[in-house]
């Protein structure tokens, strides 16, 4: 293996487990939901609430994206919008029950696929795995400010 192979094994693995999940998503109903949604799903599971202004400087896209996607997960039944509490200008988005379903299939199957890699690797090595990761995203966020959390 060379030296710098690392990132593309990681977007690789990501890659992988992404494409598993959505495979068994597909099955389960969800087939209209797209790698892409879980950012959102994601952004708004731990916010609450968000406007599309704010999914867009959190996603790093244009309002007019944001609005877009949000009006895409919406007609799929994933977002609500509701008034604005104290804007009268924006509305709130927020997931509906739909997208809460989804999120908690996306938990199980993502559960799922760390239990196969810790009967290939071990718990103790996943766990340290876990950890050196967590320790490369911290560094990252010293260098430049990230919103990263681990997913779900």
């Amino acid at each position: 293996m060379l030296q710098g192979d690392l990132p593309a094994l990681l977007a690789m693995s990501f890659r992988a487990v992404m494409d598993q999940i959505h495979a068994q998503l597909d099955a389960d109903g969800f087939a209209d939901a797209r790698p892409a949604h879980g950012f959102v799903f994601h952004f708004l599971s731990h916010k609450g609430s968000a406007t599309a202004v704010e999914i867009g400087d959190h996603l790093g896209i244009t309002k007019q994206a944001a609005v877009q996607l949000v009006d895409e997960l919406e007609k799929r039944d994933y977002v609500l919008r509701t008034p604005h509490p104290t804007d009268r200008r924006s509305r709130s988005i927020s997931l509906s029950p739909r997208g809460w379903l989804c999120i908690e299939r996306v938990v199980a199957l993502s559960r799922q696929a760390e239990e196969r890699w810790a009967a290939m690797v071990g718990h103790e090595r996943l766990d340290q795995l876990r950890g050196d990761l967590l320790t490369f995203i911290e560094d990252a966020a010293t260098q430049r400010p990230v919103t990263l959390r681990p997913v779900w």
